[in-house]
């Protein structure tokens, strides 16, 4: 996928569409080999790659860092960077500048959590050349506001109320939205009743598209398994070996051998 016309065009052919984060260089190399869609420098890099509780620890000049560091070896794929936390809820000066800077350091496209007091600001963005993307249900950066990482939409009230901010983001320009962590049957609904496509994470089949963080989805943490998240591969388990192996064979002096050396 090279443009937001691709994710139409996906939705349009009920063709899926399949998103994984990439934080870095070096795993944007290994995507950039592999048949996934689209990826997503997530304002979650502030926990997994940077040990923080929460994704608030995210800033923009963070986020255009790891940005840059995927664009620069990620050329076949469509890039969405995060806006975060707070970065667009400023005046339009500052929340322009933030997307600006995002944008400058290799995004093709922003994302941005929620519908409400932010509907404006989307206007502004795609009338002035950028493509957003909407995020619903769990939205980590309210994650306090939340009382924590919980399912969203359960209630009948809040079910209509996500609903409604779909269509809003719809209106509003947005070419896709991610539904996070909300029951399948209102994913379902949604992704029936707005013409762009949903990217879901937690929210079951029916969405246009799903998206893991990629070192969830390699087992890279063996402490980490909420019911979304399929493991496919043991990432923790192989690397601890290989560096134990490693260790091993260095204190052991069977490494390195003639084959390694000079």
């Amino acid at each position: 996928m090279k443009s937001i016309q691709d994710f139409a065009a996906k939705k349009e052919r009920k063709e899926k569409i399949s998103m994984v984060t990439c934080y870095d260089a070096w795993s944007a190399r290994i995507v950039a080999q592999t048949d996934i869609d689209t990826v997503l420098i997530g304002d979650s890099l502030s926990m997994v790659m940077h040990g923080h509780p929460t994704t608030l620890n995210a800033s923009v000049n963070l986020m255009a860092l790891h940005t840059a560091a995927v664009a620069r070896v990620l050329n076949n794929k469509f890039i969405v960077g995060d806006l975060p936390f707070l970065s667009y809820r400023m005046d339009l000066t500052s929340n322009v500048k933030a997307a600006g800077q995002i944008m400058k350091a290799g995004a093709h496209a922003l994302k941005l959590e929620g519908a409400k007091g932010n509907l404006e600001l989307i206007r502004h963005l795609v009338d002035s050349g950028v493509p957003i993307m909407g995020h619903l249900g769990l939205t980590p950066q309210s994650v306090f506001q939340l009382g924590g990482f919980k399912v969203q939409g359960k209630e009948h009230l809040h079910q209509m109320a996500i609903k409604k901010q779909a269509k809003d983001l719809e209106a509003a320009g947005c070419f896709a939205v991610v539904l996070e962590c909300v029951p399948a049957s209102l994913a379902k609904e949604i992704s029936a009743s707005i013409e762009i496509p949903t990217i879901g994470i937690g929210a079951g089949p029916d969405c246009d598209g799903q998206v893991l963080v990629l070192q969830d989805m390699l087992g890279m943490s063996d402490d980490f398994s909420p019911k979304f998240l399929k493991k496919y591969m043991d990432g923790h388990r192989l690397i601890k070996e290989a560096l134990n192996t490693y260790h091993s064979e260095v204190v052991s002096a069977k490494f390195p051998t003639a084959k390694e050396s000079y």
